[in-house]
C-alpha cells in the first residue's frame, strides 16, 4: 500500500517514517512537510538515512490523492480541514487531537475553536475497540499521555476496583511530547537539570479524552485529577495512577487481575513483581510496560506504567491501527523490545 505522512518532519512524523521504513506491506509514497518543502529528509532527521535521496514535499491534496492511507502528525486543529477534502477511499490515521473527543463543549473548553466532530477513538485494547477500528476508514489515535493513563487504569476500572470518581494522576513526559516547534522552555539550556509541572491545575487537555474512553468502560462518569511534569530527556513518559479501593484487595489480586485482562496483549506487559516500568526500556518500542501495587497505609491502588511517547504514544500506536484496518497482522512493521 502508498503510504503518505502530513507532518513528516515533526518528531510523530519522523518516527513514523523509521518505522514504515521496516514495514513489509507499507511503502512510504509522500512525505508533506510544508515548511520543510523541499528539503531533504535527512537535513530534519539524519538517522533516516535510508531517505537521504527523497525530499519532503508540500502539503498538497493532490500529493494526497497518491496514496491509499495517510498518517497526518499535524498540531491539534490543523488536520481537520485537510481530512474532510479527502476522497473517501483515502484511509486515515489522524494522531493529532482534531477528532478525539465527541463532546464540542470539551473540545473548546480545552483546545478553542470550532469542534470538527469526532472519530472512533482508536486505543486498540480497549474493550471492542479492535472490531471498530477494523471496520473504520479513518481514526483518531488516541494522545501519548491518554495512551498510558487509560491502559494503566483500565484493569482497576473493568473490574470494579477502585472509585472511578477520584483518580490522581502525575505522570513526566519527555521534551519531544511538545512537538519540534522552537521554544525557549525547551531548549537545552532550560530543559537539562531541571523538572517542572505545566498546564497546572486540571487544564491539561488529554483529560477529557481519557474520562471519555474510560467512562464507555466503567458505565459512570470518570474523574481524573492529572498533573503533567516536563522531564529532562527527549522521549518517554512515566505515569503514577493512584485511586481509592472499592475493597479489601491485595497486591497479589490486583496483580492477578492485570496480568488477566492483559495476557493475550503483545504490547502491554504486566511486569514481575518488584520490577519497575523505567523509559528508557520502552524507547524506540510499541511497548507499555505496567507495575501495580497496594498502599494498605491509604488503602489505594497504585499504577506505574512507561512508554515511549512517540511509540505506543504516537507513531507506533498509529502503525497498530492501520495494520488493524487493512487487515495486516497487528505487530507488523512493530517490536514490543526497546532499544535500550
Amino acid at each position: 500500500m502508498k503510504i503518505g505522512i502530513v507532518g513528516a518532519s515533526g518528531y510523530s512524523g519522523g518516527e513514523l517514517i523509521r518505522l514504515l521504513a521496516a514495514h513489509p506491506n507499507f511503502e512510504v509514497e509522500y512525505l508533506g512537510a510544508a515548511t520543510s518543502a523541499g528539503e531533504p529528509v535527512t537535513s530534519v532527521h539524519p538517522h533516516l538515512i535510508l531517505f537521504s535521496d527523497r525530499l519532503f514535499e508540500e502539503t498538497s491534496l493532490e500529493a494526497m490523492a497518491r496514496c491509499q492511507l495517510i498518517f497526518f502528525a499535524l498540531p491539534h486543529g490543523t488536520s481537520a480541514n485537510l481530512i474532510s477534502q479527502l476522497p473517501e477511499d483515502i484511509k486515515v490515521v489522524d494522531l493529532g487531537a482534531d477528532f478525539r473527543l465527541e463532546d464540542g463543549a470539551q473540545w473548546v473548553k480545552y483546545y478553542g475553536g470550532p469542534h470538527a466532530g469526532s472519530l472512533p477513538y482508536a486505543l486498540p485494547e480497549l474493550p471492542g475497540n479492535r472490531a471498530l477500528i477494523a471496520q473504520s476508514s479513518r481514526v483518531a489515535n488516541p494522545g501519548c499521555y491518554a495512551t498510558s493513563i487509560a491502559l494503566g487504569v483500565l484493569p482497576a476500572i473493568s473490574h470494579g476496583l477502585i472509585d472511578a470518581s477520584d483518580i490522581v494522576v502525575v505522570a513526566a513526559s519527555g521534551t519531544t511530547g511538545a512537538g519540534r516547534s522552537a521554544k525557549v522552555n525547551l531548549i537545552g539550556s532550560e530543559v537539562m537539570n531541571s523538572l517542572s509541572s505545566y498546564k497546572f491545575g486540571g487544564a491539561h487537555q488529554h483529560i477529557p479524552e481519557i474520562e471519555q474512553a474510560l467512562s464507555r468502560v466503567s458505565g459512570g462518569p470518570v474523574r481524573i485529577s492529572f498533573t503533567p511534569i516536563l522531564a529532562p530527556m527527549p522521549r518517554g513518559i512515566l505515569a503514577t495512577v493512584t485511586a481509592k479501593l472499592t475493597g479489601d484487595f491485595t497486591t497479589e489480586k490486583v496483580r492477578e487481575i492485570y496480568a488477566g485482562v492483559y495476557a493475550e496483549e503483545e504490547f502491554v506487559k504486566v511486569l514481575a513483581q518488584d520490577v519497575m516500568p523505567q523509559t528508557s526500556a520502552v524507547a524506540g518500542s510499541n511497548a507499555a510496560h505496567i507495575q501495580v501495587a497496594v498502599d494498605q497505609h491509604t488503602h489505594r491502588l497504585i499504577v506505574s506504567v512507561a512508554i515511549d511517547n512517540l511509540g505506543k504514544g504516537a507513531a507506533g500506536q498509529a502503525i497498530q491501527n492501520a495494520n488493524i484496518m487493512c487487515g495486516f497482522p497487528e505487530n507488523m512493521g512493530l517490536s514490543s523490545q526497546g532499544v535500550r
